[in-house]
């Protein structure tokens, strides 16, 4: 019988804060929309802003300093979780932790294979949404202040994003400053890497298809086969069941041509019966 291997205390952790720590991720991503959007906020609003930014950044530190101590091979784990330390390290990939609330919508699916392709759709989806999302943000609180600026309203921003993140690039708009383009071109990189993500969701998509039409057509092959070989075993046991009945008659035809033969032992007479005494 196998054992059910228990869940790691780094497993268990990142089972109980998850929630919290979206919720934070939630809280971080409004504070940190709301003084963009309405520069005009009292003071009093825009420090309460920037404290629960500097919270958020604080839980999200402590959760990923806990994970690695946590961990039975900490270099190991941040060397496969380059994402999280980059989420303690840049403050506006934050939000992005809400993705883990969104990945629930995969349990619908059916298979394991569906259930990882649905994640993998998820996460492009809702990555590309809050890319786009945080990178109008990012780039209109940027771009605002300069008396170049293309970007001066959330739906040029928006229009931006989108634009910048599909490599359209229309020109329409476009940062005139440093911060602005340095999420210009994080954001370039972001939507190269869902497009390339899209790609190879479709592609695995389409090879699993067509795995599974072969798998389909050797298992009907393999059945024929099968069916075939019984049939042929089948009519052997005819053939030899039809040879023995012949063999038997040809015996029983041989039997009486036998007794009735006048050259034989029992159909002639004996020459010294003849002969004289």
């Amino acid at each position: 019988m196998s054992q059910q291997v228990s869940p790691s205390r780094r497993e268990n952790w990142e089972r109980r804060a998850g929630p919290a720590l979206t919720a934070l991720a939630l809280l971080f991503l409004l504070a940190y929309a709301w003084p963009i959007l309405d520069p005009a906020l009292p003071p009093a609003t825009q420090r309460a802003a920037a404290a629960v930014g500097t919270a958020t950044w604080v839980a999200f530190a402590v959760d990923y300093v806990v994970r690695v101590l946590l961990s039975r091979h900490r270099l190991r784990f941040v060397l496969r979780h380059p994402f999280d330390l980059v989420v303690v390290l840049l403050p506006m990939l934050r939000p992005l932790r809400l993705l883990r609330l969104v990945t629930a919508l995969a349990v619908v699916q059916r298979t394991s294979a569906n259930i990882l392709r649905g994640q993998v759709v998820v996460y492009i989806v809702g990555g590309a949404t809050f890319s786009a999302l945080i990178g109008a943000l990012a780039v209109l609180d940027a771009e605002r202040a300069s008396p170049d600026a293309t970007i001066a309203t959330i739906g040029d921003a928006l229009w931006w994003a989108l634009t910048t993140m599909t490599t359209v690039g229309y020109g329409d708009t476009y940062p005139a400053t440093t911060q602005g383009r340095l999420v210009a071109a994080g954001l370039m990189i972001a939507g190269v890497t869902l497009l390339g993500s899209v790609t190879a969701s479709l592609a695995t998509w389409l090879t699993d298809r067509i795995r599974e039409a072969d798998e389909a057509s050797q298992a009907a092959t393999r059945h024929d086969l099968r069916v075939l070989a019984a049939e042929v075993a089948a009519l052997g046991a005819h053939v030899e069941e039809l040879a023995r009945h012949l063999d038997a008659r040809d015996a029983r035809d041989v039997a009486p041509d036998a007794r009735d033969d006048p050259s034989g032992p029992a159909g002639g007479r004996d020459d010294r019966d003849t002969a004289p005494r």
